[in-house]
């Protein structure tokens, strides 16, 4: 610490004593010449003893005005200059150390009001940090417990594979278990890369003019084994050639998992019901179940990250295919919006632009 407290010392006498040189030659010279042309004027003659007396005399003012001046400026910035500049470095030195909730105090005092727009501007960014840190961790804690269960289902089960006598059934059954989380945790994993790479502008949509009408059915169709298992009645109302321009692998996404949330939530015999409809601008899309519904609570969080409103269901899923949803409407500039009622149903309703337009801005 005494290192830079001298080497400062040393600057501020260095800029004292060039500051002081100068002001005083100038000013010397400039006194010197006046007194000589008012001399001249007047007709007075000066002689060198009188002029060396004149020079002493005014470098001896510049050299008291100087200090003056110069002590005046360093309380000045002491006050007005270092001393919030050190309370910003050191709440900036907090938030670099891990600290996010350092703050900057409010400086509303005339001729601070530059250091307080940085202020604001730093606790404005350790606010940001705050949550993002918050959600970092969230997030870490989250995927943690998502991976616990399937992974000690495959401990479990794969302890129980290596019993002595074990019968065809049972072995065939505790190796589709296996199978099963293995597979939750794969999707999983795609999920949280996907959802990444989108929330991360990592991935591009690349439109394409398609039928809407056309994928949904295809889309749909991927899960008749599903309906049919499950003896679920499937209602149809889709507007015929719906021309959309859009990314459709990403679209895809969309439709995969309302369906998917749709049949995994309805019961035995219950109803899902697909509407298509479309005007100039957006083309309307409605997914509607008679399963379980939620309260407006749970709606209110469904399209976050892990958040599971029904837990019953919660190892068929991994609270991420409606975030992954809602991040690939939001690319489209569409809209998604849920209504529900507990013990009625759920209706997924989605707006896709019919044009390239929602698409360019986004590139």
């Amino acid at each position: 610490m005494k290192k830079p407290s001298f080497r400062r010392i040393l600057q501020e006498f260095s800029s004292f004593l060039l500051f002081f040189l100068v002001v005083a030659f100038v000013v010397t010279c400039s006194m010197l010449l006046f007194l000589e042309v008012l001399a001249t004027e007047m007709g007075l003659v000066f002689n060198s003893e009188n002029i060396t007396d004149a020079a002493k005399i005014t470098f001896l003012n510049v050299l008291i005005i100087t200090v003056l001046f110069k002590t005046v400026d360093f309380i000045r910035r002491k006050i007005m200059v270092d001393r919030p500049v050190k309370t910003i470095t050191v709440t900036a030195k907090k938030i670099m150390n891990g600290d996010f909730s350092a703050r900057v105090k409010p400086m509303n005092k005339a001729g601070f009001e530059g250091f307080d727009q940085i202020g604001k501007a730093i606790n404005s960014m350790a606010e940001e940090l705050s949550s993002v840190e918050t959600l970092r961790t969230d997030f870490i804690a989250n995927v943690s417990h998502e991976m616990k269960t399937p992974l000690a289902v495959m401990q479990n089960y794969g302890t129980l594979l290596q019993t002595p006598n074990l019968t065809e059934e049972k072995r065939i059954e505790y190796a589709k278990t296996i199978t099963d989380a293995s597979r939750r945790l794969a999707d999983m994993m795609t999920n949280i890369l996907k959802l990444n790479r989108l929330e991360n502008q990592q991935i591009y949509p690349n439109p394409t003019t398609f039928d809407l009408g056309e994928q949904l059915c295809e889309s749909l169709l991927q899960y008749e084994g599903t309906w049919e298992r499950k003896n679920i009645e499937i209602d149809t109302d889709i507007a015929e050639g719906v021309q959309v321009s859009a990314d459709a692998e990403l679209l895809s996404l969309v439709w995969n998992n309302l369906f998917s949330n749709a049949f995994k939530f309805t019961e035995d015999g219950g109803k899902v019901t697909l509407r298509l409809t479309a005007d100039e601008t957006y083309a309307t899309v409605k997914v509607t179940d008679t399963g379980c519904g939620m309260s407006a609570e749970v709606g209110a969080h469904i399209f976050e990250k892990f958040y599971q409103g029904d837990t019953s269901h919660a190892t068929q899923g991994n609270g991420l295919g409606l975030p992954l949803v809602k991040r690939v409407v939001d690319i489209m500039q569409g809209e998604i919006g849920v209504e529900s009622a507990i013990g009625v149903g759920t209706t997924f309703t989605v707006k896709i632009r019919r044009t390239e337009y929602g698409l360019e801005e986004t590139r």
